[in-house]
């Protein structure tokens, strides 16, 4: 292999890293070449000039006034308050609480989703991300969070993880019209990045409305994000994945179980086999709760 193969093959897999992490615009038309910049830092170019500055033994400086004099009378600046973040709908919203527990309908409790604005997520994304599926299944299935894919078709895992998604429930005998697929955030957080507690906290009245309207009889969770923040413990998924909990959300109790996320399955495809063996106990649970 030549140098500029070399050079190509790492080229590539620096645009694949760039894909995978979310980056699907260039700053600029045409690329920049830093290589012939030499030591100038980039965005030199736009630099301000820096000021003149005076000597304090010129003789031509003027003496400031005393207006310009600093004085030590000047009370300092309050420091500004932090930002607070606004954890559950406000009470003023159709969004609030009591409103969540009157919807009777998935697409009512969409409409309400779509005017909150306790989510910061949602300054960013594109599209709301809600679920696909059926409305009412015995299977639920609650992941991370939408990504590029899922943002600008407005629908949970369409993506590369969804695709392997189907294929994994299809291997055991379900499409999507037997399950009901959904994140803990429903709006793509910047970069595909792991949404914060705050912003699954933000979302979570939203989530728990749902799982009662969706009613399973088991909740899947994918990776690690969606299984500490259902389950509320702070192990990592490969300590509590496969193991059977009993939970309660909105009121609903279900059994519920957590698996390796699709798109860690794409990243380490040696892992399959686990995410198999949790498919396979859950095929069996649903036959055996008919």
């Amino acid at each position: 292999m030549t140098a500029n193969d070399t050079r190509t093959q790492i080229a590539g897999q620096l645009l694949a890293w760039y894909e995978a992490m979310g980056v699907d615009a260039a700053l600029e038309d045409k690329p920049t070449d830093w290589l012939v910049r030499g030591a100038r830092a980039p965005g030199a170019g736009f630099a301000l000039p820096a000021a003149k500055v005076e000597s304090a033994e010129d003789p031509a400086r003027p003496e400031p006034t005393a207006r310009a004099r600093p004085t030590s009378a000047s009370p300092p600046q309050a420091p500004r308050a932090p930002r607070q973040f606004v954890g559950t709908p406000p009470a003023g919203e159709a969004g609030a609480r009591s409103s969540l527990a009157a919807t009777r309908a998935l697409p009512e409790l969409e409409a309400i989703l779509r005017r909150f604005e306790g989510c910061g997520l949602k300054a960013t994304a594109k599209n709301l991300c809600f679920y696909r599926g059926a409305e009412r299944a015995r299977l639920m299935i609650v992941g991370e969070a939408p990504g590029r894919d899922e943002d600008l078709e407005g629908r949970p895992f369409v993506g590369r993880a969804g695709m392997l998604l189907d294929k994994m429930l299809a291997a055991i005998g379900l499409s999507e019209a037997d399950v009901h697929i959904t994140n803990i955030v429903y709006w793509r957080p910047p970069g595909n990045r792991t949404p914060t507690p705050q912003e699954a906290i933000a979302c979570r009245p939203f989530l728990e409305r749902q799982v009662a309207l969706v009613a399973p009889q088991i909740v899947l969770a994918l990776g690690g994000a969606a299984t500490k923040h259902l389950f509320d413990i702070a192990d990592g998924i490969m300590r509590v994945r496969g193991k059977w909990r009993d939970i309660e959300i909105g009121g609903h109790r279900a059994r519920a179980m957590a698996t390796l996320h699709p798109a860690y399955l794409l990243r380490t495809p040696a892992a399959k086999s686990m995410a198999w063996r949790d498919l396979l106990a859950i095929n069996e649970a649903l036959k055996t709760t008919r």
